[in-house]
C-alpha cells in the first residue's frame, strides 16, 4: 500500500528541512519525501493536506483505560478510538488496572488488545509493586519483555524512600524509566481540591502544593544518587516545576509532562466559574473573583474539574506556562480517566478523581498554547511527539524521517470547533470542557502507515 499525503507543511523538530516536502508510505513506514512539484508516485493513494499541519504521530504518555477489570469505564478499544480522534497515534496506559498491571501476562493482554482494535498503539506502563500496594518490587524485566515501556504506581505513590531507591535501581538495570505520582499522603489525605484561598471559601479540604513538591524533591535526588530515570507525571506546582529545572541543570536524569487542564484551568472552576484566562485579563481582580466564587458556592460543586493532582490556582497555572516556555517541561499528557457518569454524579468529596482528555487535548494545545503565542507549533509537536518518542525510547518513532514508522498525526490550526461530551468515542463522559469552543484541531491520524481517523 502506498499513500502520498501531499501539499502539507511538514513539522518535525527532529529533521532538517520542515517545509516544502510530501510525505510517500510504503509497506507502513515513510519511504521518501518528496517535493510538492515531484510526480506523484505510481498506484498512491493521494491525500491531499493543504493548509495543513503534518506531524509525527502523537503520543500520551500517561491515560488509564480500564481493562482489565473496569470495562463499563473505559475498554482498551473505546480508549484508542477516542485517542485517535484527538490526534493521538500512540497512547501508554497506566496500571491500575484490576487486575494490576504487574505482571507479563497482563502487559501483553492489553497490547493483544490493543492489536486486535487496530487503532491507536498501546505501549503499556507496568507497576513498580505488586498490586501497587508500595510492598514488594514487581517483576520489571519480565513486564519489559513482554511490552512495557516505563513502570509506574500512579495514584498510590510509592511511600517508603527505602522501597524507592530500590525499584530506582531495579529500573536502572532494565533501563526503565520511573514515573511518579508525586503525592505525599500524609499531607493531602482527605484533600478533594487545591489547598488556598477558594478551598477555604468553598468549605472543601484542600491538596497542598507542597504534598507535590516534596515527593518531586525527594525521587530527584534518588534519581541523582541511583542513576535512574526520573519522569515527573501531572507537574502542577510552581515548586516541583522549579526543583525539575534545577535538576536538569545539574544534568539530573528527569523529565516532566504536564496536562492540558493544569495549563488552562484554575481552581475556580471547581464551582463552575470557568475562567479560561487569569482574572487580570478579563479585568478583574482576584479579589473580585474571589467574592463571586463565595456567592457561587451554593451546594453542588462540578465534579468534573476534581483531579489530582488537583486544579491550582493562577500562581502555579503561570509557572506551567512558563515551563513549556523555557523547556523544562517535556511533554504534554492528557491522564485520560474515565468514570462512569454515576461515579460523578456523587457529592463533590465523594466522586472519584480524574477527567476524559484525549479528544480535547490537542484543541487545548492549539488554542490555549500556541494561539496565544506561548509555544509555537515545532515546541507543540516536540512536546507531543519528539519527547514521549525519546524518554520512551520508542524506536522509529517521533520523527517523519525516511526509515520511520508511519504513525501521524495532521492538524488544522486554523478549524474552529465545538466538543460536544455526548459525541465523544469514549465510554466517559466526565469532561470539564464539554461545549467548549476551539481554534484547531485533529483532521487526520494515521498509524503504522493506515489512516485510522478522518475529521
Amino acid at each position: 500500500m502506498r499513500l502520498l499525503i501531499k501539499n502539507g507543511h511538514l513539522v518535525d523538530p527532529a529533521a532538517p528541512e520542515n517545509t516544502g516536502m510530501s510525505v510517500l508510505i510504503e509497506d507502513g513506514r515513510v519511504s521518501a519525501w518528496l517535493r510538492h512539484d515531484d510526480p506523484d508516485p505510481d498506484g498512491a493513494e493521494i491525500l491531499d493536506a493543504s493548509g495543513l499541519v503534518v506531524a509525527p504521530g502523537f503520543i500520551d504518555m500517561h491515560v488509564h483505560l480500564r481493562e482489565p477489570g473496569q470495562e463499563h469505564k473505559e475498554t482498551i478499544a473505546s480508549g484508542c478510538a477516542a485517542a485517535v480522534a484527538g490526534g493521538w497515534a500512540s497512547v501508554c496506559p497506566m496500571p491500575n488496572t484490576s487486575p494490576v498491571n504487574d505482571n507479563a501476562a497482563i502487559t501483553r493482554y492489553m497490547i493483544e488488545q490493543a492489536e486486535h482494535a487496530g487503532l491507536a498503539n498501546v505501549f503499556p506502563i507496568g507497576a513498580i509493586t505488586k498490586s501497587s500496594d508500595g510492598s514488594e518490587l514487581a517483576e520489571m524485566g519480565e513486564m519489559k519483555a513482554a511490552g512495557a515501556v516505563a513502570v509506574s504506581d500512579d495514584g498510590r505513590p510509592v511511600p517508603n524512600a527505602g522501597i524507592m531507591r530500590r525499584a530506582m535501581q531495579y529500573a536502572r538495570d532494565f533501563d526503565l524509566p520511573v514515573i511518579d505520582h508525586c503525592e505525599d499522603k500524609s499531607l493531602s489525605s482527605g484533600g478533594v481540591m487545591h489547598e488556598g484561598r477558594v478551598s477555604l471559601l468553598l468549605g472543601l479540604k484542600g491538596m497542598p502544593a507542597l504534598a507535590e513538591e516534596i515527593d518531586a524533591v525527594r525521587d530527584i535526588l534518588l534519581a541523582k544518587e541511583t542513576g535512574a530515570r526520573i519522569h515527573i507525571a501531572h507537574v502542577s506546582t510552581k515548586g516541583a516545576i522549579e526543583a525539575v529545572r534545577r535538576a536538569k541543570n545539574e544534568h539530573i536524569n528527569v523529565t516532566c509532562e504536564v496536562t492540558p487542564h493544569h495549563f488552562t484551568l484554575t481552581d475556580r472552576a471547581v464551582d463552575g466559574h470557568f475562567m479560561h484566562k487569569p482574572a487580570r485579563e478579563q479585568g478583574r481582580s482576584a479579589e473580585d473573583d474571589d467574592l463571586a466564587t463565595a456567592h457561587n458556592a451554593i451546594s453542588a460543586y462540578d465534579t468534573n474539574t476534581k483531579m489530582a493532582p488537583p486544579l491550582r490556582s493562577e500562581h502555579h497555572l503561570e509557572a506551567i506556562l512558563e515551563g513549556l516556555r523555557d523547556g523544562t517541561i517535556d511533554a504534554i499528557a492528557t491522564d485520560h480517566a474515565p468514570h462512569h457518569a454515576d461515579e460523578k454524579a456523587l457529592e463533590y468529596d465523594r466522586a472519584p478523581f480524574g477527567i476524559t482528555g484525549l479528544e480535547t487535548a490537542v484543541g487545548l494545545a492549539l488554542t490555549e498554547l500556541v494561539g496565544k503565542g506561548i509555544i509555537d507549533l515545532a515546541r507543540l509537536v516536540e512536546l507531543c511527539s519528539v519527547n514521549p518518542a525519546k524518554i520512551f525510547k520508542l524506536k522509529d518513532r517521533g520523527t517523519l524521517k525516511p526509515g520511520s514508522i508511519a504513525d501521524i498525526t495532521i492538524l488544522d490550526p486554523d478549524l474552529e470547533w465545538t466538543f460536544n461530551a455526548a459525541d465523544s468515542r469514549s465510554k466517559s463522559r466526565n469532561t470539564p470542557f464539554d461545549g467548549r469552543q476551539f481554534t484547531g484541531a485533529v483532521v487526520a491520524a494515521i498509524v503504522g502507515g493506515r489512516a485510522v481517523y478522518r475529521r
